[in-house]
C-alpha cells in the first residue's frame, strides 16, 4: 500500500507546486500587463480617472464610494468576478452601454492575466 499511496501523493503534490508557479506567472503577467494598460487611467489604492482596483473582485459595478461613474455602471446590476471582468474587458461597452470606458483588451490570454492578476489584489 505505501509503494503505491506514495507515489500517488507524490504526484498530487508536483502538480499542485506546478499549477501555483503557473498561476504566479499569469499574476506576474498580469501585473506588467496592469501597468502597461490600466495605470494610465486606474491606480491600485485612489481613483484616478477610473476607480481603484484593489478589492475589485466581489464589488458590485459602479460601487467605489465617491467615484462619480456614469449612470449606466452606477445602475448596472454587476457584480465583478472572472466572469464579468472577462466580458468588461473585451467589450465594455456591449457589456454595458453607456459606460464610459474606451479600452478593450482583445486577446483572451491577457484577459486571464489582468483578471489572475485583478484577483490577487483584491484579497
Amino acid at each position: 500500500m505505501f509503494t503505491t499511496v506514495l507515489p500517488a501523493c507524490l504526484a498530487a503534490l508536483l502538480l499542485t507546486g506546478l499549477a501555483h508557479a503557473q498561476d504566479g506567472r499569469q499574476i506576474a503577467q498580469g501585473q506588467r500587463l496592469w501597468q502597461k494598460r490600466c495605470s494610465e487611467c486606474h491606480a491600485i489604492d485612489s481613483d484616478e480617472t477610473g476607480p481603484h482596483h484593489r478589492g475589485v473582485f466581489g464589488r458590485r459595478a459602479g460601487s467605489v464610494k465617491g467615484y462619480d461613474y456614469s449612470p449606466a455602471l452606477r445602475h448596472a446590476n454587476v457584480q465583478w468576478d472572472e466572469a464579468s471582468l472577462d466580458r468588461w474587458l473585451s467589450d465594455p461597452e456591449k457589456f454595458i452601454p453607456g459606460q464610459n470606458m474606451d479600452f478593450r483588451v482583445r486577446n483572451k490570454t491577457e484577459r486571464a492575466a489582468l483578471i489572475a492578476f485583478l484577483k490577487s489584489i483584491s484579497g
